[in-house]
């Protein structure tokens, strides 16, 4: 058996580590992280972000929810990284089964979903932390610590999604600005932001310097109190900038 090498062990991308026997005690020590999500570049990178982090150790990597149910029923897990929306469920399901079967077990969600009625379930159902989907290497990392110290890792505009839901105030009442509070340019920039253009995109589509698409992101970032694409999609389509 190679020491680390990963091995596909179903077609549709279920991953499971093995390791040698003299690494099994270390690996005892580490978190026994189950990773779940469909879309294969974000499972692979999330994977090799995981799989650097010397804390932890990744079961298996799964890319629908009946994977996961199997693995969950052979294996001990100590924290459920797990994507909600799944071609043959919901990752919400995969949550509730873990805090079933193992109470102390930790489950964290990393979702582009970020309305009130899905972060309240996947609340409900156990999970102890929500980020959205382009959290960054370190961000991670420090949510996961954050999460094994005890902690809620919640990304700003789910935190708000909670505020306002605590605080009782309905959606609808929400003060919307207005369009005008995002000059032309930076409207047609936030539609390639929703439509996941990269930089080069939206500067080849709107005819204008790479370089300058960064500054009217900051600009949008401002006005906006975000500080990344999602949340920014999100609270553009608040705010009634971008359809929901």
């Amino acid at each position: 058996m190679s020491a680390t090498a990963p091995r596909f062990f179903s077609a549709n991308g279920t991953k499971r580590v093995q390791q040698e026997s003299s690494e099994q005690a270390e690996a005892k020590e580490a978190w026994r992280i189950l990773l779940v999500e469909d879309d294969v570049p974000v499972r692979e990178r999330l994977a090799h972000i995981l799989s650097r982090w010397d804390r932890g150790h990744v079961v298996a990597a799964c890319g629908t929810l009946t994977e996961t149910m199997d693995i969950m029923s052979a294996e001990a897990i100590d924290l459920l990284i797990t994507d909600l929306r799944l071609p043959d469920g919901n990752g919400i399901d995969a949550i509730r089964l873990l805090k079933a079967a193992s109470p102390q077990a930790e489950a964290m969600v990393i979702s582009a979903l970020a309305d009130e009625r899905t972060v309240l379930d996947a609340i409900e159902a156990g999970a102890s932390g929500y980020l959205l989907k382009d959290a960054y290497a370190m961000d991670l990392i420090d949510a996961i610590t954050d999460l094994m110290a005890g902690r809620s890792p919640i990304s700003s505009s789910i935190a708000r999604v909670l505020v306002r839901r605590l605080a009782g105030q309905e959606e609808t009442g929400r003060p919307h600005i207005k369009q005008t509070d995002l000059t032309a340019r930076e409207m047609d920039i936030i539609w390639g932001i929703a439509k996941g253009f990269t930089y080069d995109e939206i500067a080849d589509r709107l005819g204008i310097s790479r370089q300058t698409v960064p500054v009217h992101i900051r600009n949008i970032y401002r006005k906006l109190s975000v500080s990344n694409r999602s949340e920014a999609v999100f609270e553009a389509r608040q705010r009634g900038l971008l359809p929901r």
